[in-house]
């Protein structure tokens, strides 16, 4: 099969007719969403399983960078997908190889799991009960078709815990319906816009896995880049930092140990011209996150408050204010994001637009 790769005959394009090759275009946009989608849902359980594992030690004796990133132990999450069609199978495989989630930590339900053989050898448990999925997941990515979706939420809506996590793929479905349909508010949907950049990075034979190992292709599909033709929303990137602080509340912690302790998990990572070490690198204040008149009268020792994240994802909020006026916090998530990757930035390579994606 190696040495028939290269034949013209055997590309997909040879096949299409002259006058239909302008749309040709399409297949590239729908392998940049598969990537940008998989990239995106990887790099939010990668900070969900280190926030985790850190409410688990000793915060008092532990400083976290982002070496523990990429090192943290998945300790007690699980993670559910429903839906075992391509976005839920190639989405399987890069969470399993590439965040890594355990394959016992890793389950899918869908009306086929016979469909999933490879997957079942690799130890991920597929099943087709979708209530049983969401009673034991932390996070469930929504995988499935537009159609099917209203009977999904009719299955679990009443398995669903306050501490659940939805996150869902199915752009046809806005946020409002699905926070009716599921009578759930702890909801993160990414929606992705397109530009005119070429969508040519994206590769035509590479597997998702490989594409998110390549520095060109993961650099396109960070948050504040616009290459590739294909931008992400930065209020998803609004609504993962909320999602972290409901994981603090639900823990019952003050908000000024979770200031400090996002702190040090998002914001470590940085630019030599911030200094030797990270005392000069931007710090997260409670007004970053709630308003002032919020803020003055909430104690030391309270939690934040329980935040709807459909509502976060919809409304301006004290964040988005913060996130879109501090060049700064958004090189120090730039950095971030690639570094949970393994790849690192430098001056000389600048992935942030100068002009902000749309909120």
């Amino acid at each position: 099969m190696d040495m028939l790769q290269d034949l013209e005959s055997l590309q997909f394009e040879y096949g299409v007719p002259e006058e239909d090759r302008i749309w040709l275009y399409l297949q590239g946009r729908s392998r940049g969403l598969m990537i940008e989608a998989c990239a995106h849902a990887t790099f939010f359980c990668k900070l969900l399983y280190n926030l985790r594992a850190s409410l688990n030690e000793n915060q008092s004796s532990r400083h976290l960078s982002i070496d523990s990133l990429n090192a943290a132990t998945p300790e007690e999450f699980k993670v559910g997908i429903i839906g075992g069609g391509h976005l839920g199978k190639q989405l399987a495989g890069t969470l399993l190889q590439l965040v890594p989630v355990p394959a016992e930590s890793l389950r899918i339900s869908t009306r086929r799991p016979e469909a999933l053989g490879e997957l079942q050898k690799l130890g991920i448990k597929c099943f087709y009960h979708n209530a049983d999925l969401v009673s034991w997941a932390d996070v469930i990515f929504l995988c499935c078709l537009p159609s099917q979706l209203p009977n999904i939420c009719v299955e679990i809506h009443t398995s669903l815990e306050k501490t659940s996590i939805v996150y869902s793929f199915v752009a046809a479905v806005p946020l409002p319906r699905l926070k009716l349909l599921l009578n759930h508010t702890n909801i993160l949907r990414p929606q992705y816009q397109y530009g005119e950049d070429s969508v040519s990075i994206w590769g035509a034979n590479k597997k998702v896995i490989a594409a998110l190992q390549d520095p060109t292709i993961l650099q396109a599909t960070c948050p504040y880049s616009p290459a590739g033709g294909i931008i992400l929303k930065i209020k998803w990137l609004e609504g993962v930092f909320y999602a972290a602080l409901n994981i603090c509340t639900a823990r019952n912690m003050a908000h000024s140990q979770v200031l400090q302790l996002l702190s040090e998990l998002f914001l470590s990572v940085h630019f030599e011209d911030c200094g030797k070490d990270t005392a000069s690198c931007p710090k997260f204040q409670i007004t970053d996150f709630v308003s002032k008149a919020y803020g003055k009268n909430l104690s030391q020792e309270r939690p934040f408050p329980w935040f709807d994240l459909t509502a976060v994802q919809l409304k301006e909020t004290p964040f988005s204010q913060h996130l879109s006026s501090s060049p700064v916090l958004q090189d120090h998530l730039t950095h971030l994001y690639c570094a949970s990757f393994g790849i690192s930035l430098t001056k000389e390579q600048p992935v942030v637009s100068t002009s902000s994606p749309s909120q």
